[in-house]
């Protein structure tokens, strides 16, 4: 029994590094490390199952002589190896901080892609048989499997082209999307006892030819399901969409497990699974949004509209310049910087880090505050921080920092919009009413930075722009902050 044993015990291993991975994933100072536990975990899994089964035993069992024997199709294996790992160092290498939340979603298509392939694989597998319960239990594998892997492929493609900004972040309501919605899971539920029933046919290949339809059927309603899903989400809680089908790609890899029966695979995929379920409650949590709120979508343009005349905020908004800005912060005291998603398309993260560092040397206390859904992905802003090597100790959770605004001198937001919105807490009427919200109309003087009035991915007005202690600063958020650092530096 030792190639078996051999292969549990690296399971095992594996197994317990990715738990590490996870843990030290939690925290920006520990990441690094968390991201070699996982690196390390995935090494050993890919060996074993490579090489664990392939170890046997050739002393005609008088003997524990023991031989690793090459299995046929492994210079397939390295081919592929080395082709998928070449695109990952490309990717590395190419794709931009941020460019990440695209790079994530089409990696979780590939999870979802795979999935299927190898559903299919293993229904016209005819190298093992199954009998009885057994195979009813296998062709229910088969199906779950295709049916999560589909629909996280479908869904990932339509994300990363909504991410990229290849297709149009606002939803797509189709007229009684709910009923088609409905109606393709009673086709799915009704074609799953088609499959399983083919279970009941002796003669193999013809429980596969007549299994073919259900399950080609199925797949298409899979396809189409995860488009509309996604299509029908918008901008605003994108966040949200991505760690969901990151749970999904979980599962779908779970599923794989148990139709290859591959143990690993199996704990693997309900890890990842069961943290992005979690992750996308505190993402809905952090915008109090309903999960299911959340699939049946509409919230958010993710165009951003031209605040409407007659319908804005009382008040005038006050412009603010770059030369000025740059004074208000060599007075401050305490400065707390709230960056958005405008940072990461500005590219300004380098520049905020200068800034930073500039005022951090004056004895200035500076901090960031985070909130849950800054950004495109969960996480968005402190990638991009982190890359910038800004100080984990001053980079702070809304939570964390939410009480310290009103003792704040300045605040500068950096392209951020609806997390910042007062509407959510003074406003009942408000789409983002009751949503959790950094409160910087309590600092001394708040800073916004913006291209232009267009509000938010969620096409609601924001009434901080007109609040008295506020200030106006237009313009590329790079450029603007290039200025600042220039007139700081002076």
């Amino acid at each position: 029994m030792l190639p078996a044993t051999l292969t549990t015990v690296a399971y095992i291993i594996a197994i317990i590094l990715f738990i590490l991975s996870l843990g030290g994933l939690s925290n920006p100072e520990t990441s690094r490390r968390g991201n070699w536990f996982g690196v390390t975990g995935m090494a050993i899994a890919v060996l074993a199952t490579i090489f664990g089964s392939r170890i046997v035993d050739v002393g005609g069992g008088n003997s524990e002589t023991w031989q690793l024997v090459l299995p046929a199709g492994l210079p397939w294996v390295i081919g592929a190896m080395i082709v998928g790992g070449g695109i990952g160092l490309y990717a590395a290498r190419v794709v931009k901080m941020t460019q990440m939340p695209e790079l994530v979603a089409i990696m979780h298509s590939l999870v979802g892609f795979a999935a299927c392939a190898i559903g299919f694989a293993s229904f016209i597998d005819t190298s093992i048989t199954f009998a009885g319960s057994e195979h009813v239990i296998h062709l229910g594998e088969i199906y779950i499997g295709i049916l999560i892997g589909a629909v996280t492929f479908s869904g990932s493609v339509i994300a990363f082209g909504k991410l990229s900004g290849k297709i149009s972040g606002k939803p797509m309501l189709l007229p009684a999307r709910h009923w088609i919605n409905l109606a393709a899971l009673v086709l799915v539920v009704w074609f799953f006892f088609q499959f399983v029933g083919t279970a009941g046919i002796h003669d193999q290949g013809g429980a596969i030819a007549a299994g073919w339809l259900p399950l080609i059927v199925m797949t298409i309603l899979a396809l189409l399901f995860g488009v509309h899903m996604v299509m029908a989400i918008g901008g605003a809680d994108m966040p949200v969409v991505v760690s969901m089908l990151n749970s999904y790609s979980g599962w779908a890899a779970a599923a794989t497990g148990f139709m290859l029966g591959n143990d690993l695979l199996i704990v693997v995929g309900a890890l990842v699974g069961s943290s992005g379920a979690i992750l996308s409650y505190i993402m809905c949590k952090a915008m109090n949004r309903h999960f299911l709120s959340v699939i049946a979508g509409g919230f958010g343009t993710g165009e951003g509209k031209a605040p409407v005349a007659g319908a804005e905020p009382a008040g005038e908004v006050t412009p603010i310049s770059s030369l000025e800005t740059a004074e208000l912060l060599k007075d401050a005291k305490s400065v707390i910087i709230m960056p958005g998603y405008g940072m990461a398309v500005a590219q300004a993260q380098h520049t905020v880090n200068e800034i930073t560092q500039l005022l951090r040397a004056k004895g200035t206390n500076v901090r960031f505050a985070i909130h849950p859904v800054a950004g495109r992905m969960p996480g968005h802003m402190n990638v991009l921080l982190a890359e910038a090597k800004v100080p984990y100790d001053i980079v702070l959770e809304m939570d964390e920092i939410n009480e310290d605004f009103p003792a704040t001198d300045v605040v500068m937001v950096i392209g951020a919009n609806d997390i910042v919105n007062p509407a959510a807490e003074d406003d009942p009427t408000s789409p983002i009413a009751g949503m959790p919200v950094c409160q910087v109309w309590k600092a001394k003087t708040s800073i916004v930075m913006k291209r232009s009035m267009a509000s938010g991915y969620a096409g609601v007005d924001n009434p901080l722009f007109y609040k008295e202690n506020n200030r106006m600063l237009f313009g590329d958020a790079k450029k603007m902050l290039d200025e600042v650092l220039t007139a700081l530096n002076s």
